[in-house]
């Protein structure tokens, strides 16, 4: 009960922000996710072993989000991350076989964060806020079909190393589900859009989700946690409830901006 309250509290802010909140101040709210979900990626970081230079790492992920969501040019917070985080970790130890992680480890915050919620904010300038919230609606469709038919009909397991919990039936659901959502809501929401088009984005964006969830699902299984903090009552944390936004946004709005 606590998981759907809080998730139904989670689904309406979303909602009423996205579609009442200006870009520029989306853009604010969306940098103020970015750094929650930062604190706990560096805490995942650290837990395998990568010393992650946190200011800095979440700096560069804070300028990239905002260079996307402004439309300025990517490589310019790009290089700067490269360059700078590369610097500090050369400037902070010695050689060693974690060298190479520890750079990874500080600039990925910078692509997996600042790129994906950089795109939510000029998805929103491009497209409207209603095609920000049917991208987001595929996602919860998919989501609460994914977990709702797993439960009734799930026997095989999607991933066991990974997410024991994710079932093949549990995806099929979602696979089938929520395209018709998109296809539904898209006359609406992204008109000019062919129905072919919603229900060929829509599987898209669901198997992304899915990739993006066990991606993050694959880095705390890694670091041997369940959750990525427990900032939400019943959902854990930040992170685990923007994994399969992560990999789903970013596409949606290049499919949008170049036409597909």
């Amino acid at each position: 009960m606590l998981r759907i309250l809080s998730g139904l509290v989670l689904i309406v802010v979303f909602f009423c922000g996205i579609w009442y909140l200006p870009p520029w101040l989306l853009l604010v709210v969306a940098e103020g996710v970015l750094l929650l979900a930062f604190v706990e990626y560096a805490r995942l970081a650290e837990s395998l072993g990568a010393r992650v230079p946190r200011v800095a790492s979440a700096a560069a992920a804070m300028a990239t989000c905002a260079a996307v969501g402004l439309g300025l040019p990517l490589e310019l917070p790009l290089v700067a991350a490269l360059v700078g985080l590369g610097g500090i970790v050369v400037a902070s130890r010695a050689p060693g076989p974690g060298v190479l992680a520890d750079v990874a480890g500080a600039v990925f915050p910078a692509i997996y964060l600042g790129l994906p919620l950089g795109a939510f904010v000029a998805l929103h300038a491009l497209a409207g806020r209603e095609a920000v919230l049917l991208v987001l609606a595929t996602i919860i469709v998919s989501d609460s079909a994914q977990y709702f038919t797993g439960r009734v009909f799930g026997r095989t397991k999607l991933s066991p190393a990974i997410s024991p919990k994710k079932t093949v039936e549990g995806a099929l659901g979602g696979f089938v589900l929520a395209p018709l959502a998109m296809a539904a809501l898209a006359p609406w929401w992204l008109p000019g859009r062919t129905t072919g088009w919603s229900l060929l984005v829509g599987l898209a964006v669901v198997g992304l989700g899915i990739a993006g969830d066990l991606f993050e699902s694959l880095l705390k299984r890694s670091a041997g946690v369940k959750d990525s903090s427990a900032l939400i009552p019943g959902h854990g944390g930040v992170l685990d409830r923007i994994d399969a936004m992560l990999f789903a946004v970013p596409v949606f709005y290049v499919l949008l901006k170049y036409g597909a």
